[in-house]
């Protein structure tokens, strides 16, 4: 079970939805939508994909017009519906499976899937910088993360050449999380609305698809999969949608993004006074959704041990804080990283606070020079963590390192 500032649970939103509860509810008579597919023998809502196309057009993030539209039980499984779609698209021109790749940090659930499955016509190969050009018949496909989780940056593909294709996760690239610089015209690009709304029970995600063939492929894996997805899923996601989408979406992202801006505010000033524990950077930057410089607001916390004898923060987090994250090696990095939600319920971010705010103070408390006075005798005290200073009382005679 996941503890203080581990799981991505995105109930942040929750506020909001609770103060538009009449509008977002949602009843469904016992004989509603029994059958598998709608009036039209369709598994998907036409209007539900009108409203996603009109939410990226008033969002500006994402370029849908002349695209196909997936329906997918999350983004997980979307994820990998476009790693089978392109490995099968390129089997016939090549005998070995196509290598999987994503740049470090990564969010684990990549590595996670696509040695679960194991696959005949893909492998996951670990580090994208590894394979950033390819000239010869190697397939390679791209998991691209932007903003990336864990550390939020706007990533973009490493691996270029005829034979490299890239998936981008693009669940992150709302108005609360990041600034949204331009539409993004990716080939392949997956939204859920776990971080969108906050609805992650409802498994619900969808696909914006340029070419038709990777279309039909994807949309196949699907049904073959689970016969397509949850009308009630989808249903409820038209509801929400509809309350997003009023007024432009104004009340709903900025609430959002107050919300998030201010967690990162108050975190940050924690940890800008420890010389233990750094952060992720970021500059301010031009929305074009706000239509003005905005500052940071990320999903999580990329938090460092800059200390050389702390080689596990999540252990140094877990052990002195009673705090809670994902080790540096499960996105592929240093265990001297560790990931913190940001996302979570007001309560468990105010205990996040709480608990590294204390930690802090005592690192604080522990660098503050003490030193008793004695009449010409020697007195040791401490400096900082890691250093002895001796004194006599009139004079400082050396500094040596701690044993």
């Amino acid at each position: 079970m996941c503890a203080v500032g581990c799981s991505g649970d995105p109930l942040f939103l929750e506020p909001f939805w609770m103060h538009h509860a009449s509008k977002s509810a949602l009843v469904v008579a016992g004989w509603h939508r029994m059958s598998y597919t709608s009036a039209d023998q369709s598994y998907i809502s036409a209007e539900l994909e009108r409203h996603i196309r009109k939410l990226h057009a008033i969002v500006g993030n994402a370029v849908t017009g002349g695209r196909y539209i997936v329906f997918g039980a999350g983004s997980t499984q979307l994820l990998n519906a476009a790693v089978h779609a392109l490995s099968s698209h390129n089997s016939s021109s090549s005998s070995s499976p196509a290598s999987v790749v994503a740049s470090i940090p990564y969010y684990n659930y990549y590595q996670i899937q696509m040695e679960f499955f194991r696959s005949r016509d893909y492998v996951f190969r670990g580090d994208a910088s590894l394979l950033q050009n390819i000239s010869d018949a190697t397939n390679v496909i791209e998991f691209v993360t932007s903003p990336n989780n864990p550390d939020g940056q706007l990533n973009k593909a490493n691996v270029q050449g005829p034979n490299a294709k890239a998936i981008y996760d693009r669940v992150y690239y709302w108005p609360h999380f990041t600034a949204i610089p331009t539409p993004a015209n990716d080939d392949i690009m997956i939204f859920a609305m776990s971080k969108l709304t906050g609805h992650a029970g409802s498994r619900f995600g969808w696909a914006v698809v340029k070419d038709e063939s990777v279309f039909q492929k994807m949309t196949m894996y699907t049904l073959m999969d689970n016969m397509g997805i949850s009308r009630d899923a989808q249903l409820r996601a038209l509801k929400v949608l509809n309350v997003v989408l009023e007024g432009g979406g104004k009340d709903f992202f900025e609430f959002g993004y107050n919300t998030m801006r201010k967690r990162w505010e108050k975190l940050s000033n924690i940890l800008s006074v420890s010389n233990r524990f750094s952060l992720q950077k970021f500059a301010p930057k031009y929305c074009t959704f706000f239509k003005k410089t905005r500052e940071p607001s990320p999903a999580y916390a990329w938090v460092k041990c800059e200390r050389e004898e702390d080689k596990d923060c999540y252990a140094v987090l877990q052990e002195e804080a009673n705090v809670y994250g994902l080790s540096g090696s499960q996105f592929g990095a240093e265990d001297r990283f560790v990931r913190l939600a940001l996302i979570r319920s007001q309560d468990d971010f105010d205990l996040l606070l709480q608990r590294l705010n204390q930690l802090v103070s005592e690192e604080k408390s522990s660098a503050k020079l003490f030193c008793p006075r004695f009449e010409d005798k020697l007195a040791t005290c401490l400096l900082g963590a890691n250093y002895i200073q001796h004194f006599s009382s009139r004079t400082r005679l050396n500094i040596t390192k701690r044993p």
